[in-house]
């Protein structure tokens, strides 16, 4: 926590009653872990009801509740309604080898045909049925609810990490889930990038101008990462020299994890039970007892990391047969051969998608739950051919640390110490187009045309502007994917389309006739990945350049001939760019006839990575078309002076545009609707019945607790007999009623039935308060009437030529203090001859009420002293007539020091604390705790 402060410091400007909380959830295929950053509490992991840090990603959905985390896996007696690895699911059709894969380990679920998208839904009922993205919102919204708990405030704002290898139908997937619980999403990170970050947030003082490269092996329930990341220090404008991490590259395998491992332990104590033949059914048929194995087959896995041998045991599997059996890690090794297999292969595509060696890793380090497999360990270090692995990191935590930092960072609410993140695309995305050409012999061919909008491993967020040059009519291309060779058969079935979108533009044509007296420079489609990794395709414009020439039909003849727009952009790019690095394919294509062409910006220290394009304004100039009017300016100068523009002006128009999405459709604003109002009447419900069952369990402690408390001493004191039998009669009659009709009631039921008796109890309770506090109020006021007596008569000892009080104010705090006196003395004989079973006269709030009266009117006096500058005394007469003037003027100013005498040390130091403050050793003991001083030693202080 105290480098946390350190590192993270919240800003204190956020107004009174505003959410300023961030939290982050990192949303794993089995666990989730939430971590939140508040006003004093930098990056902290939320704990669930049964105060664990992590809490499984499960729902259970019954007929009139919801159960979340612990309580759903509970549930294992109707493993129907059990839902679970979401993950797996979520923005895949239904026949994606992972969906069936998901129906197979999981045949209590009934799966449908989302015939509108082509998902897959469960199906509840006849009538209800869920998307995995509903249901991972509900799971959103649990988190939010445990960390507002935690954090004791609302919050809006996540961070939510995700694989690396999600695609886009994925990633956007989640983003709905979010939105239908009411989440606002800051950003969408690669949970190896969060780790990652977290891991350099902690040693940014080992970072330096020399790149470090590490590799983070991450090995969860699910799936399986390798992300080599470089750490190193650059300059930046905004904030001068910062530490920065680069994602170089990642490899993956989304089915191995630990979750592959237990089914397989799973399958083999079935095995194990039927070969021991207790009963004649086989255990593999019987939904609820095969959950039960899993979930001592999860057990078993994690005693078997330290144990070389354990005992597996079930009470009441099956028909009430007992399971007991031994398993050695031995055979749980060999159940798993093949798994362990695999674990070298996202090291190998790691490597291969940076272009780096071992030999250029200085560290690996294991992140993820299945990483303490000792097998996995043992195979991972002969892969990656190092002394040890690094276990120096929070295997569970790392990445929601990470996450909750960038959250914060992302916030308007805090401050934090900046460090530069650069994620990658895994995946490359280019645009695909096609176009008419024809030949020298008549003939017309469609050439198909490919420009790399990302490449594998490119940054991100950025943005890119691809332009078209040669189309005068509407058109369409489509967004793709690129070359996913590197990915294998099993992968690429998982992954899905490899087409994304597919755009159509309209208004291009009457765009072109509309300005047809105007220079065309093309079609620019605006393309953005943002910080979540989506890619977005902003706007598409025509732009038109509007040139006035004296003689402008024969500059249009010469540019279309001689000069084609197209290959003069594209030369003009290169002599103003000269140190970018142009992509493979349009190396291959870079002919006069290019079709379009991709702006880029170099880097900022010279790197080969594209950053964000920065985008001209409207109306704006570029250096580009000055550099080209310029050019033909000069050259039309050499034949005709009296050729030149007189005017230039730069059109931009937008183009109509409609995407039609070609992976996983997004459900409509009616669908997201629609989820978002099940889920909300969802969680009234649950609310409406956490309501009541508050309200029953306090009607049924306040029966008990009064019930109880009639028969103690200090209830009886206050309580006649015919009160006492009233009580009694009205709470037997309500716990009478509990036992009949209670647990059915409703909640406004219950709250008028509590009302009702609290009303009746109201006047006992009253009474004994009352008389728990008397001690304590009236010594207050005794201790405070002697204080104030004390002050009044140091006051009135004060010589009158030195008195700094009036008459009025004395005489005030006099009149208050007898008449605190009189009320106290008369009350409490008044509450004497009073019955304890009768009202009390004597009220604590009276008493307070007298005991801040005394302390105003002294505090008014002691502040008037502490300020009060003391009166000048009077000149002594000067009896020697003859004294010259220079006499006088010394006599007066010695007399002026008598008056004052300054306190300088002999060896000329300032004086010590006691030395200016010698009031502080007069004030008595009693004045110390109440904070009055003894008034003569006030005065004596300031004269």
């Amino acid at each position: 926590k105290i480098i946390s402060l350190i590192i993270l410091w919240p800003l204190v400007y956020w107004t009174i009653g505003a959410s300023v909380a961030v939290m982050s959830v990192d949303l794993g295929s089995e666990w989730m872990k939430m971590a939140i950053v508040k006003p004093g509490v930098p990056m902290e992991i939320v704990l669930n009801k049964e105060s664990r840090r992590k809490t499984p990603v499960a729902v259970c959905l019954k007929e009139n509740e919801r159960l979340f985390g612990d309580g759903a896996l509970g549930s294992v007696k109707n493993p129907k309604v059990v839902y679970r690895y979401l993950q797996n699911l979520v923005g895949k059709r239904v026949v994606n080898p992972q969906v069936v894969e998901y129906q197979k380990h999981f045949p209590e679920h009934q799966l449908e045909r989302d015939e509108k998208r082509d998902t897959v839904n469960f199906k509840y009922s006849e009538e209800i049925n869920y998307s995995p993205e509903e249901l991972l919102g509900m799971v959103l919204n649990y988190s939010r609810g445990l960390a507002q708990d935690f954090a004791e405030q609302p919050i809006k704002d996540v961070v939510i990490t995700v694989p690396a290898f999600f695609n886009q139908a994925e990633r956007r997937a989640v983003l709905q889930a979010a939105q239908v619980a009411g989440l606002k999403v800051l950003q969408l990170i690669n949970d190896n990038t969060a780790v990652a970050l977290n891991y350099g947030v902690f040693r940014r003082k080992d970072i330096n101008a020399t790149a470090q490269n590490v590799m983070f092996y991450d090995m969860g329930s699910g799936s399986t990462t390798a992300t080599i990341v470089t750490y190193q220090t650059v300059k930046t404008k905004e904030s001068g020299t910062q530490p920065q991490l680069q994602i170089r590259g990642v490899g993956f395998d989304r089915t191995l994890g630990g979750f592959e491992m237990e089914l397989r332990l799973r399958d083999h104590l079935a095995k194990l039970f039927n070969e021991q033949k207790k009963s004649k059914k086989d255990v593999r048929e019987n939904l609820r007892a095969m959950a039960k194995l899993l979930k001592e087959a999860q057990r078993l896995k994690t005693v078997l990391s330290a144990n070389a041998e354990h005992g597996a045991q079930i009470e009441g599997l099956m028909d009430d047969i007992d399971f007991k059996a031994k398993v050695t890690r031995a055979e749980f090794e060999a159940l798993c051969a093949d798994l362990f297999d695999r674990v070298p292969a996202p090291v190998k595509d790691a490597l291969s998608s940076s272009e780096m060696s071992m030999d250029d890793i200085e560290q690996v380090i294991l992140v993820g739950g299945a990483t303490r497999v000792p097998k996995v360990q043992e195979v991972l270090l002969k892969a990656v051919q190092k002394e040890e692995l690094g276990k120096n990191i929070n295997a569970d935590e790392a990445a929601a640390m990470g996450a909750v930092y960038q959250a914060a960072a992302l916030s308007k609410a805090f401050k934090v110490k900046p460090f530069l993140v650069r994620d990658a695309a895994v995946f490359p995305i280019q645009v695909e187009f096609s176009r008419e050409t024809e030949e020298e012999d008549g003939m017309k061919t469609t050439k198909h045309n490919k420009r790399i909008l990302f490449q594998r491993m490119a940054p991100y967020p950025q943005r890119k502007v691809i332009t078209f040059n040669r189309y005068t009519d509407d058109f369409t291309f489509n967004i793709n994917y690129g070359d996913l060779s590197f990915l294998i058969d099993r992968e690429l079935g998982i992954f899905g389309s490899s087409n994304l979108t597919t755009v159509r533009l309209s208004g291009v044509g009457s765009s072109f006739k509309k300005h047809s007296d105007a220079e065309s420079k093309g079609i620019k489609a605006h393309f953005n990945m943002d910080e979540s990794g989506v890619l977005i395709l902003d706007r598409v414009r025509q732009m038109c350049s509007n040139l006035h020439f004296r003689n402008v039909f024969k500059y249009v003849h010469q540019d279309e001939e001689e000069v084609p727009p197209e290959a003069g952009k594209d030369q003009d790019e290169q002599e103003e760019k000269p140190g970018e690095k142009q992509e493979p394919e349009e190396k291959k294509e870079a002919e006069p006839q290019a079709e379009e062409q991709t702006d880029k910006a170099d880097g900022a220290e010279g790197k080969s990575e594209v950053f964000m394009k920065q985008e001209q304004n409207e109306g704006e100039k570029s250096d580009k078309d000055e550099k080209e009017i310029k050019g033909e300016k000069a050259e039309e100068g050499k034949e005709e002076n009296k050729d030149k523009p007189q005017k230039k002006s730069k059109i931009s128009e937008d183009v109509r545009v409609e995407l039609v999405v070609n992976d996983v459709l997004d459900p409509s604003i009616d669908d997201i609707d629609s989820s978002t109002k099940k889920l909300q009447d969802l969680t009234n419900r649950d609310l409406q019945k956490h309501e009541r069952e508050k309200s029953l369990n306090s009607l049924e402690a306040f029966i008990f607790e009064t019930q109880d408390k009639l028969y103690q001493e200090e209830y009886q004191v206050v309580v006649s007999e015919q009160e006492k039998e009233e009580i009694s009669g009205k709470l037997s009659e309500a716990s009478n009623w509990m036992d009949e009709e209670g647990y059915t009631a409703s909640t406004k039921e219950l709250k008028e039935k509590f009302s009702e008796l609290k009303k009746l109890c109201k006047a006992m309770f009253f009474r004994v308060e009352e008389r728990r506090k008397w001690p304590e109020r009236l010594a207050e006021l005794d201790r405070m009437l002697n204080q104030s007596s004390f002050f009044l008569t140091g006051v009135k000892l004060i010589p009158e030529s030195d008195q700094i009080f009036t008459d009025v104010e004395m005489k005030t705090l006099e009149k208050v203090i007898n008449e605190t006196t009189v009320w106290k003395n008369e009350t409490v004989a008044e509450q004497d001859k009073r019955s304890p079973t009768e009202k009390p006269v004597l009220l604590s709030k009276e008493i307070e009420a007298k005991i801040s009266l005394l302390e105003r009117e002294v505090n008014y006096l002691l502040n008037k002293a502490k300020f009060a500058k003391p009166k000048p005394k009077p000149k002594p007469k000067d009896t020697n007539s003859s004294s010259t003037e220079n006499s006088k003027t010394s006599n007066s100013t010695a007399d002026s020091e008598k008056v004052i005498p300054p306190t300088e040390d002999p060896a000329g130091e300032p004086p010590t604390a006691n030395e200016q403050e010698p009031m502080t050793e007069t004030v008595s003991q009693d004045a110390k705790k109440t904070g009055i001083c003894d008034i003569q030693a006030l005065y004596a202080h300031r004269t």
